[in-house]
């Protein structure tokens, strides 16, 4: 039993963290939280059982194809719902229209594919009982994602110049950062990451358009644990959601189990509102 809530716990929570990699690399370059997150990693395992499954292909092209289209779509995102708010006077504006584009997302997702939960092939073939790859794919791919990411910011110029923009975009734009493409590149990256988070996790999540609300919030609880915008506070916030909600769905079960996963969220923000690796921030001056 204890192998089993180690194995799921850690699959779920790799999937949460990387939808809440997602949040924080959108909102690092707009100050946006944009609801479409959970919509990327439903799209994820959509895509990736559309690409296999009903068209042929082998994984490798239906991962590379997921990756795009959903980068594309979260740079849909961007012009559609981001970029008008961020011109208007009132820019909490942002909570409507991110999710008026998520609930279109979904509900196209419903018209076009199906409203029932659809199968999403294995892989790789390999493993079996808790060291099946259903379990360790989501964990691998978070891993790749948290080390190309820290790469990425800490060794490149794109990285860089993210990095600045999240810090102080002011003083970015100052310096003659093109603030309005990194933003649009965040959006893409966002999206590749999201649909990561759903493909990796298809064997477990399924193919199902109801899987976008559910990750939309689950998602987002890592970043309110973590702090907004850290993603290592993300995967740690994340890892440590998927094991305890799977311990409360094997000891309690149920709606129980979200009860246990709510009241916990409630203590840790009261007890630290801004999240548990939360700090601060410091702008450079």
């Amino acid at each position: 039993m204890l192998a089993s809530i180690l194995a799921s716990g850690l699959a779920v929570g790799a999937v949460y963290a990387l939808i809440g990699i997602t949040y924080n690399t959108m909102y690092s370059t707009s100050r946006v939280m944009s609801f479409t997150a959970g919509q990327l990693g439903m799209l994820g395992g959509v895509f990736g059982s559309l690409f296999m499954l009903r068209l042929g292909l082998p994984w490798p092209v239906a991962l590379v194809l997921t990756l795009t289209a959903c980068a594309l779509l979260g740079v849909v995102t961007e012009f559609v719902a981001v970029r008008p708010v961020l011109k208007s006077l009132d820019q909490h504006l942002y909570v409507l229209s991110t999710l008026a584009v998520a609930l279109l997302i979904q509900n196209l997702t419903a018209l076009q594919w199906s409203t029932e939960p659809q199968p999403f092939p294995r892989l790789l073939e390999m493993g079996s009982g808790i060291w099946d790859e259903k379990y360790w794919l989501p964990v691998g791919a978070c891993v790749v994602t948290i080390v190309g990411l820290e790469y990425l910011y800490r060794h490149t110029l794109v990285g860089r110049a993210f990095v600045a923009i999240a810090e102080d975009n002011f003083a970015a734009r100052a310096l003659g950062l093109p603030e309005r493409n990194l933003r649009i590149a965040s959006y893409a990256l966002a999206g590749a990451v999201g649909a990561l988070a759903g493909f990796a996790g298809g064997q477990l999540l399924l193919a199902f358009f109801a899987n976008g609300p559910l990750l939309n919030f689950y998602g987002f609880i890592p970043v309110a644990l973590g702090g907004l915008g850290n993603n290592r506070g993300a995967v740690i916030g994340g890892i440590l959601l998927g094991l305890f909600q799977q311990a409360a769905n094997f000891t309690v079960g149920g709606i129980f189990s979200s009860v246990a996963v709510f009241t916990l969220f409630i203590i840790v923000l009261l007890l630290r509102p801004q999240g548990m690796f939360g700090a601060p921030v410091a702008r450079r001056v």
